[in-house]
């Protein structure tokens, strides 16, 4: 049967290879063809992601140093550079609308574009899939592999099938049988529970799937769970989505050195993190009301929620929440995490409150903002911070070129594009 040259729905997904590590590789040439690991800083010991060279003598993603050291002794290791890596992120972004409109930042080193309305400008999808392509490469210096089929789920599939610089095309009437002996677990968003679920009733590839009922799974997962099945037939009716959601929380985490005991060290590191919700709030003329703030144990979470007495943008204040939770839930545990959330970011209306307990404070953190605006994040802040960690800021799970979602800011364990797929399969996507 001769099909027809453009389809009912196309759709591509760039996903850049060995992102931070090819940015590395194409800043300085003397890395080039060699094996470079990344880690959080010079300090830190787990790697967030390794060039191809890496991973041919057996490094990854999530190793740590010392491991990767002994299998690689040639490693090179190199200190992330956030910002860096979102400026080009940026440009690829930007060069891909430039191709079509209909682009969906999926993290910072991949994006979903609907091809389909562009088809009669730039023809067929395969074509339009390779503009994309060297879109891509040309605006970053960094290969970056393809996938093209007519949903999402599919088009991701397909982009890691051939790698380094891949390009597969998966056409939607093939996309059933391509699926058929894929274990379900591999598609993008199947996590445990519903991975758990499926294999209880045999479902363990995309064809099983079709001997169970698409009920039972909405009975059990709601319109996920529809999606899943759905996904697994290559008949996934996700859009592609352009716009960007307002946050649900602004928040800030950092990292302690395992098992922390000292409340001088917790302290500073609470304070840190309150003074960074703080002036993001501000950098984004946002206010919040409600706070959480929690400190991570071996026994779990220590944390409660804190409400102001009217809506702040102040780390003074947040910090105080800080301070009462110590004062209220610690006691004496060792501390791995600590984690400050703003849960309720709302536009502020620029009235000064009378009863704002901030409000002594805002021509003051408004200098701060401007000294730290052109001179860098805490050029200017209270002295305590002169004993912060070293530790450099890692790009967000919901990182986007524009907007409050802009920052670099999260410090999940590994950080980069891995801890952003972390904290995407936790949950992690609601917070920026």
């Amino acid at each position: 049967m001769q099909r027809s040259r453009f389809w009912k729905r196309a759709i591509v997904l760039v996903d850049m290879n060995a992102f931070f590590a090819g940015i590395e590789q194409r800043d300085d040439p003397a890395l080039r063809g060699r094996p470079v690991a990344i880690t959080n800083g010079l300090t830190g010991t787990c790697i967030i992601t390794c060039s191809y060279e890496a991973r041919a003598a057996g490094v990854h993603t999530g190793m740590r140093l010392r491991e990767a050291l002994e299998r690689c002794p040639d490693l090179i290791q190199r200190p992330s550079r956030p910002e860096r890596y979102a400026a080009v992120s940026t440009a690829i972004m930007q060069a891909l609308h430039d191709v079509c409109p209909d682009v969906e930042i999926f993290s910072v080193d991949e994006a979903f574009v609907d091809v389909t309305p562009c088809q009669k400008l730039h023809g067929p999808p395969e074509r339009i899939a390779r503009l994309l392509k060297d879109a891509a490469t040309a605006a970053s210096g960094v290969t970056c592999s393809v996938g093209l089929s007519g949903d999402k789920t599919t088009a991701k599939y397909a982009a890691k099938l051939h790698k380094p610089d891949g390009f597969t095309v998966i056409p939607p009437w093939e996309a059933r049988a391509a699926l058929r002996d894929v274990p379900v677990t591999e598609l993008c968003g199947v996590n445990r529970g519903i991975g758990d679920f499926l294999a209880a009733r045999g479902v363990i590839t995309c064809g099983d799937m079709a001997r169970l009922p698409i009920g039972e799974l909405a009975r059990r997962f709601g319109n996920p769970g529809r999606r899943v099945w759905l996904m697994c037939q290559g008949l996934d009716n996700e859009p592609v989505r352009t716009e960007v959601p307002p946050p649900k929380s602004i928040g800030h985490g950092k990292v302690m050195p395992p098992d922390t005991r000292d409340p001088q060290v917790i302290r500073i590191y609470l304070l840190h993190m309150s003074e960074k919700v703080g002036a993001r709030l501000r950098r984004h003329a946002m206010v919040a009301q409600q706070f959480f703030v929690g400190l991570s144990t071996r026994e779990g979470w220590l944390a409660d929620t804190w409400r102001s007495a009217v809506p702040t943008d102040d780390g003074r204040v947040i910090y105080g929440f800080a301070r009462q939770l110590l004062r209220d839930y610690w006691r004496g545990q060792g501390v791995f995490q600590v984690q400050i959330r703003a849960l309720d970011p709302q536009p502020a209306d620029g009235q000064l409150g009378l009863f704002d307990p901030g409000h002594a404070s805002r021509p003051c953190n408004a200098v701060m903002d401007a000294v730290n605006g052109r001179y860098g994040e805490f050029a200017l802040a209270p002295a305590t911070l002169l004993r912060r960690s070293d530790m450099p800021n890692v790009i967000a799970p919901s990182w986007k070129p524009f907007g409050h979602r802009e920052t670099i800011l999260y410090g999940f364990v590994g950080g980069g594009v891995e801890g952003t797929r972390r904290a995407r399969r936790h949950g992690g996507h609601g917070d920026i």
